[in-house]
């Protein structure tokens, strides 16, 4: 039998991919599973973007540019114009696979084995994943429940802070809790970063998904930060297009970006039909943006509201992304959500969760917590809320809580 490394073996597995089995399972047994535990939009791609690949007139698929081809990067920098960073150039753009890819960048470019980030928790699950690749640790600040998953006191990081600290991650607006951050508390973060010369790495893939009224705050917001900053983005939330796996990295850095393009270099390069895709679908995206965020809105508010509803669950309104953590009234929601797609049904139909337990770097912190994607249509969403509603009080009764 060949070995199997420790990097391997130590690898957290997806909180909300680990169950998939289990759902394959029920959907064999002919039982309707509604996917709550995975943020992939129901939304149609823009045509423009659909279009784009329909008509593409190539006859040679050939290598992208490793930093990503110049079309794409110009959208970029037109698209960051428009939210004010009138100072980028396509230069500050590093295309990548997806989002993961420029996180995986920003981590191997920043740090060695044995060094530190600090992230807010709840967090997202991958941040593990990323960080465990590279055998760096992650040290957590914990936020609760009960302020609606606020930053921690800026106290709280600053001890946390040692000689390997890297980086601080965070995601704005927030995967899994919907946190919005406030400019207040972005500028502690900011002259945190300043006083200890460390990088803040602030994932927002999910810029455009704010409500009420309100606005998201980029770290690029802080020019004081422009070699102590890294922005993560994608097109995969913005437009609905997942499959694309089109991201980028932003920095003002040229140390940090030379750096990175060692490994974009060594990767070959980010995908050419995902570039041309993205390119279409940022031309005149305007309404496209604010249709699917009144529709984000909406579902938000059907959700949250019924989820208070149900006894026992405690729901926060998110402000951002599509995502809420919700706590239960059960014992354990690893064992939950198990039981929902191995034991129980109502009129043949069941649905998924994403236990928290994953979202945290210590799981017990999330034992009674789960992540639920909004994304799906009402009627579905309500007939989700119906069932969870009904198998609360069933699996109550069944392990008497």
């Amino acid at each position: 039998m060949p070995n199997i490394s420790n990097r391997a073996l130590h690898m957290p597995p997806s909180p909300v991919r680990k169950l998939v089995p289990f759902a394959l399972q029920a959907k064999q047994k002919g039982i309707k599973v509604y996917h709550l535990n995975i943020g992939q939009p129901d939304i149609e791609t823009p045509e423009t973007a659909l279009n784009a690949l329909k008509n593409i007139d190539l006859k040679v698929l050939e290598y992208a540019l490793s930093e990503g081809n110049i079309e794409y990067r110009k959208a970029l920098t037109e698209y960051y114009h428009s939210l004010g960073f009138s100072d980028l150039t396509p230069d500050n753009f590093m295309v990548t696979n997806g989002g993961s890819e420029a996180l995986n960048f920003a981590i191997s470019t920043l740090c060695d084995e044995g060094d530190e980030v600090i992230i807010p928790e709840p967090y997202y699950a991958n941040y593990n994943g990323f960080t465990s690749t590279f055998d760096v640790n992650v040290v957590a600040v914990p936020s609760t429940i009960d302020t609606g998953f606020a930053l921690p006191a800026i106290e709280e990081f600053e001890k946390k802070i040692t000689e390997k600290t890297r980086a601080i991650i965070i995601c704005n607006p927030g995967n899994p809790t919907g946190y919005l951050y406030t400019r207040e508390e972005l500028q502690k973060l900011a002259e945190i970063a300043l006083k200890y010369d460390i990088v803040i790495i602030s994932d927002e893939v999910y810029r455009e998904y704010v409500y009420d009224g309100k606005q998201q705050v980029s770290m690029l917001d802080f020019p004081e930060l422009a070699e102590n900053c890294i922005i993560i983005d994608s097109e995969s939330k913005r437009y609905s297009m997942c499959g694309v796996r089109i991201g980028c990295m932003v920095t003002r850095s040229n140390k940090i970006r030379n750096a990175a393009m060692l490994f974009a270099q060594a990767r070959l390069s980010p995908v050419l039909l995902g570039q041309i895709a993205a390119t279409a679908a940022h031309q005149n995206d305007g309404p496209y943006i604010r249709a699917v965020r009144e529709e984000y809105t909406h579902r938000r508010n059907i959700l949250v509201d019924l989820l208070n509803a149900i006894p026992g669950v405690i729901c926060p309104k998110p402000k951002g992304a599509f995502y809420c953590v919700a706590e239960l009234p059960v014992d354990d929601t690893e064992k939950f959500a198990q039981w929902l797609l191995e034991k129980y049904s109502l009129n043949n139909e069941t649905i998924m969760v994403a236990p928290a337990g994953g979202f945290y770097s210590d799981p017990e912190l999330g034992k009674k917590q789960v992540r639920i994607a909004y994304v799906l249509k009402e009627d579905d969403l309500k007939r989700s809320a119906e069932i969870l509603k009904d198998a609360l009080k069933k699996y109550r009764e069944e392990f008497s809580l």
